[in-house]
């Protein structure tokens, strides 16, 4: 008797397999939560050279591209599609080559005339520190000598506090030196690491930008080969959509940033604030944080010129209220378009939720993160509305109450009451 497989069964044990499978690791996700963690960080640990090559790589395609098809174009005045293979080989390993040139002269510009200014900014601020806080506490006195009430208050404060201060600083900070020395140690050897690790990936993103056709068209090939074609055209079309929304945002928010950090330095310098070229660093690195950045960079840079001059520091505080203002409305608006399409509370909301999971790093792709998880949801929520012949704009639910089975009438959550004459003939008819 010849066997014959019945598809229900393979179906209904594939589910099973995967309902297993999803219990178990459900299970390890509760109980084992810490080793499942260790474990997903080793992996991440083994693979960060490749991960650093993929973020290359994907970072530097726009310039890859820009020098292949605009200026390389010029000099075998024919398309990409007309020359041979040997000609399109030389061209990409020539535009590959002229974008690793361009970064390198990037980051030595950088070196060469920021880097001085910052290491010369941060050892005057160490070897003069006793001088601002020197000048610090002596305006801080003369502010209280006119406010003889606002004085008393801090006396009492101080004198509260004191000596909690420097009980925790001998019981608690002192014998814990050993710790923090280990902890810096730590955190340098993560610093040499991550750098080798930079290294090997720059060598891997120099192999992914020589062959990234090859390597999306064999991404394209499995994807048509593990669904249908239906399927695989939606899948394909919403990696195109992450491709836009994270492209478009990071390499935006990245010159935005660049923008911002000039700006910031012309006007430091003309307003004659101390340390223009570290408080724009800061400023323009900081900067791209969405929504939070422009305060986490303000904060310390604040704190730092009130040491040296109060009077600076509101003159720093009032101009970084402008710049931002202008970036917000202004410059922001025009570079990054509508890339996310999120409101401010779901802005502020991914900021949060990502930057609480993943730190810093997830404060910066935590927008555009959840921007397509959004539009994704909302692409679903909208294709299913179709289907059940409802509308899709939200303000046809502000005042729903509730949907007629029947007719699909929209019934209103508080029904506007008839006038005179619709009640009179309601109760004639």
């Amino acid at each position: 008797m010849k066997f014959r497989w019945d598809k229900k069964y393979l179906y209904w044990g594939i589910t099973a397999l995967l309902v297993i499978g999803a219990s178990i690791c459900l299970f390890f996700l509760m109980f084992r939560g810490a080793n499942f963690k260790d474990g997903v960080t080793k992996i991440i640990a083994i693979a960060m050279p490749i991960i650093d090559g993929l973020v290359l790589a994907y970072l530097l395609t726009p310039v890859l591209n820009v020098i292949e098809n605009k200026a390389l174009k010029y000099i075998f005045k024919k398309e990409r599609q007309e020359l041979s293979d040997k000609q399109r080989k030389y061209m990409r390993m020539s535009a590959v080559t002229l974008t690793l040139l361009f970064v390198f002269f990037i980051i030595y510009a950088f070196c060469s005339m920021v880097l001085p200014q910052l290491f010369k900014s941060i050892q005057s601020i160490v070897f003069q520190f006793p001088v601002y806080v020197n000048n610090l506490t002596e305006w801080l006195q003369k502010v209280l000598a006119d406010n003889p009430d606002v004085e008393t208050y801090i006396n009492d404060l101080i004198n509260t506090y004191t000596p909690e201060l420097r009980s925790w600083m001998n019981d608690t900070l002192l014998p814990q030196m050993n710790a923090v020395l280990k902890v810096v140690s730590n955190y340098a050897f993560n610093v040499l690491k991550a750098l080798w690790n930079m290294i090997i990936g720059l060598i891997i993103s120099v192999y992914i930008m020589g062959s990234k056709e090859k390597f999306i068209g064999q991404a394209k090939k499995a994807i048509y080969a593990a669904f249908d074609i239906k399927r695989a055209n939606s899948v394909i079309e919403d990696i195109r959509f992450v491709h836009r929304t994270f492209g478009g945002f990071i390499s935006g928010k990245l010159l935005d940033s660049l923008i911002i950090g000039i700006l910031c330095f012309a006007g430091t310098s003309i307003m004659g604030t101390p340390y223009p070229v570290l408080i724009s660093v800061i400023i323009g690195v900081t900067n791209i944080v969405p929504f939070f950045g422009p305060y986490l960079g303000a904060i310390p840079s604040a704190i730092l010129i009130l040491m040296i001059n109060p009077i600076q520091c509101l003159y720093f505080l009032l101009f970084i209220l402008v710049l931002q203002q202008f970036d917000g409305n202004i410059l922001g608006p025009k570079i990054l378009g509508d890339s996310t399409g999120l409101s401010s509370f779901w802005v502020i909301f991914s900021i949060t939720l990502f930057g609480g999971f993943m730190g810093v790093p997830g404060m910066v792709i935590g927008v555009p993160t959840f921007a397509v998880i959004y539009a994704m949801c909302r692409r679903r929520i909208n294709r299913n509305l179709k289907k059940k012949d409802l509308p899709t704009e939200t303000d046809e639910y502000k005042e729903l109450g509730s949907i007629d089975e029947v007719s699909k009438e929209f019934i209103p959550n508080h029904p506007v009451p008839e006038t005179g004459k619709e009640a009179k003939e309601k109760k004639n008819n």
